[in-house]
């Protein structure tokens, strides 16, 4: 299966936990899901989870080929690993192409990171 585009991107968790200090609610709403929300906002440290989900919007924005929202990718766990799900306008689009979206998250205390791989069946 070729691979149309590889997208990854490191986020600085200190700088988005300065965001959400300075205004959480907007932060938060701008830029997650409810569900994305829910499943941080449970976690002991829940930038973390932010940070990680953050950075696979980037990572995916990077093989993309047009501009997409923030609430258009979301992560979702699916048992114990997480994929990306759309909106229903890059879903058609990933269904018309023939595309699959692969995703890695992973964090530590300052940084969290993405790789996306997006694969034509």
């Amino acid at each position: 299966m070729p691979i149309v585009a590889i997208g990854t991107d490191i986020t600085s968790v200190s700088r988005l936990r300065g965001v959400y200090e300075r205004h959480p609610r907007r932060f938060l709403e701008r830029h997650f899901t409810p569900e994305e929300i829910e499943y941080c906002m449970a976690k002991a440290d829940p930038m973390l989870s932010l940070a990680a989900r953050f950075a696979a919007k980037e990572a995916f924005q990077k093989c993309w080929p047009e501009n997409h929202g923030w609430r258009e990718v979301w992560v979702e766990m699916r048992g114990s690993r997480p994929a990306l799900n759309f909106a229903p306008r890059i879903a058609r689009r990933m269904e018309l192409e023939g595309w699959r979206a692969h995703l890695s998250l992973a964090h530590e205390h300052e940084h969290a990171t993405a790789v996306v791989i997006l694969e034509a069946l």
